[in-house]
């Protein structure tokens, strides 16, 4: 059962957090690996349910009237949304805060750049409501 599974995770994240805590005075290094380790366990765990996400996407898109390429555009979005906050969270938690900034910065302004064609849409609709 899915709740079973996060609770594990939950637990396994914080057993990872504590032997962090516990390396990182004597071997700051072994926390730093720890850390990272632990994140793409869960990363990997947490790409596994793309599966599930892209199929209820899918029935969505057959319900509602809605253009593959917008779809695309979303599920670009939430991929660089998750690539760059796991990144960026890497990077400050091993002291490198401005480096993980600048990857927040960099997420953000791709996002901008994909969503263009929606923002060009929305904007053609809303001028074909003020011109009827």
């Amino acid at each position: 059962m899915e709740v079973d599974r996060i609770v594990k995770i939950a637990a396994g994240g914080i057993l990872a957090v504590m032997l962090a805590v516990i390396f990182k005075k004597e071997k700051e290094a072994f926390s730093v690996y720890i850390n990272i380790i632990t994140c793409i366990m869960i990363l990997f765990w947490g790409l596994s349910k793309i599966d599930v996400i892209l199929d209820t996407i899918n029935k969505l898109q057959s319900h509602i009237k809605i253009n593959p390429a917008y779809v695309g555009i979303l599920i670009k979005i939430i991929g660089i949304t998750y690539i760059t906050e796991f990144s960026a969270s890497l990077c400050k938690d091993s002291g490198y805060h401005a480096i993980g900034e600048q990857i927040e910065l960099a997420g953000k302004l791709s996002i901008l750049a994909i969503s263009m064609p929606i923002m060009l849409a929305l904007l053609d609709t809303i001028s074909g409501f003020l011109t009827t």
